[in-house]
């Protein structure tokens, strides 16, 4: 597949060649952003929103995009991330598919794309990446940087690569480093797609197309973005209507859940690549902080030196579960960082902080109401979620 980049896209150009982490590089690469709100004279108001794997840089409506945003109701006037104070700037990941370079850009040297010679991606790659599309802005020293599931590696990556890269940090649903069940889940992910005969190591086309491979990745990755919780009160065991089965396969769908998850996963198949979705899935795999305190991940959680961080996790979360949102908050504590560590008691999973938003946002103790507290005696820089 091509390339799918929102409107109101803008570019940084990445240095040539842009080397990565486990060898290779890249010429002529770049990067996807959008931007919301006015950095002020002092440049020091800039919030980094860092993504999970699959979303585009467009995290709210804005003037390039009136289309809403996967996190619209966190960004915004007068929203827990307030435009009307904060500078805010959202990038796609390094290796994606929506702007960013990644398997599915065309390699110069070939005028093709670069599928499996895309070089090996990293977490940190990704977050040098982020970290030259700040400093093309003339942003020396964010006041927070916001990382949510993939992108909470990439957040700590970027401090741990960065030091006094940031004021402040916020940890949403993300980790230090990825669980057994997680890369378990990723590399039967990986497993299906490769398995596709239309995958074809990589060079597939849109006219043979490894469809049914990536039917069956989002598939297993929807099922560990909600609990077990959601799915029981969402569909319970309701059958579909017998019109709505067919005859024609004994073992095809035969309840609402199965319809549901058929249904996702058409509408995200063509619109993300399949090489892409590998690489990007690997990365999360291979991440891990303890590479920076000497093989163990607490010593190099507390290398990390921020003011303040909020880590948030929900309590229903099986792929980056709770505990690891508190290891991120008790590490950075040993640091020397002021943290908040807040479990959320929702019931829909790793996907809470996408679709769970008024919990979210909410300004009682699930938020606190002053994350940037350290700061909170000058008016431009007072935290973003209050009451």
């Amino acid at each position: 597949m091509t390339e799918t980049i929102p409107p109101g896209t803008r570019f940084v150009a990445l240095p040539s060649p842009f080397a990565f982490k486990r060898g290779g590089g890249l010429e002529g690469a770049r990067m996807a952003y959008e931007t919301w709100g006015e950095l002020n004279a002092a440049r020091d108001n800039a919030i980094l929103i860092l993504t999970g794997l699959s979303p585009n840089a467009h995290a709210a409506s804005n003037a390039g995009n009136p289309e809403p945003g996967w996190w619209e109701g966190m960004l915004g006037p007068d929203k827990p991330i307030d435009t009307k104070r904060w500078f805010v700037i959202c990038v796609n990941s390094l290796g994606s598919c929506k702007g960013s370079t990644g398997a599915a850009s065309v390699n110069p040297a070939t005028g093709e794309p670069y599928r499996l010679e895309f070089p090996d991606l990293s977490i940190e790659d990704g977050a040098r990446a982020a970290h030259f599309v700040v400093a093309s802005l003339g942003i020396e020293r964010l006041a927070c940087v916001i990382g949510n599931s993939m992108g909470g590696m990439t957040a700590l990556a970027y401090l741990l690569l960065h030091p006094g890269s940031a004021r402040n940090h916020i940890n949403v649903s993300g980790s230090a480093q990825a669980l057994p069940f997680s890369i378990a889940i990723r590399s039967l992910q990986r497993e299906a797609i490769r398995l596709d005969p239309n995958w074809n190591q990589g060079r597939y086309s849109d006219a043979a197309y490894p469809e049914n491979g990536m039917r069956i990745a989002r598939k297993l990755g929807v099922v560990t973005y909600r609990s077990a919780m959601e799915w029981d009160g969402r569909f319970g065991r309701v059958k579909l209507d017998s019109e709505m089965r067919g005859d024609e396969d004994p073992f095809g769908q035969e309840f609402e859940v199965e319809r549901y998850l058929e249904g996702h996963a058409q509408r995200f198949v063509r619109s993300f690549d399949p090489n892409c979705y590998l690489y990007l899935g690997r990365s999360m795999d291979w991440f891990d902080v303890a590479e920076y305190g000497g093989g163990d991940v607490m010593k190099g959680l507390a290398t990390i030196k921020v003011e303040r961080s909020l880590s948030i996790g929900v309590h229903t979360d099986i792929l980056f579960p709770l505990q690891q949102q508190e290891q991120v908050a008790e590490g950075l504590k040993l640091g020397g960082a002021q943290v908040e560590f807040v479990p959320l008691p929702s019931p829909q999973g790793h996907d809470a902080f996408l679709v769970d938003i008024p919990r979210v946002r909410r300004g009682d103790r699930l938020v606190p109401r002053q994350v940037l507290s350290a700061e909170k005696q000058k008016p431009a820089q007072a935290g973003f979620w209050y009451r």
